[in-house]
């Protein structure tokens, strides 16, 4: 089943995703075939980065849960809020 995560940050802390984020891109990059979608919410100005959405693939919420409890991003204190949900690939799936 596959699980989103939408995150968004704290307000001002760019520089804590700057310093995080090579980190957070080798944790995605570890999780391998589990992700099937990953980047950051932009502002309007399409410029600076603000949250993040990941999609996993995962057996429970649970599990889902305990994967993005260990993104680096997560340990650093970035999120204001997270929010975890079963979610369904209807268009532009690809195909299996």
């Amino acid at each position: 089943m596959l699980f989103a995560a939408m995150c968004h940050d704290k307000p001002d802390h760019l520089a804590v995703r700057l310093a995080t984020r090579d980190a957070h891109v080798a944790w995605l990059k570890s999780l391998g075939g589990k992700v099937r979608i990953a980047g950051p919410f932009l502002d309007e100005t399409a410029e600076i980065m603000q949250g993040s959405i990941v999609v996993i693939e995962a057996e429970s919420l649970a599990e889902a849960k305990a994967v993005f409890a260990a993104d680096p991003y997560a340990a650093a204190g970035l999120f204001e809020t997270v929010e975890i949900r079963p979610w369904r690939w209807v268009v532009g799936a690809p195909t299996a």
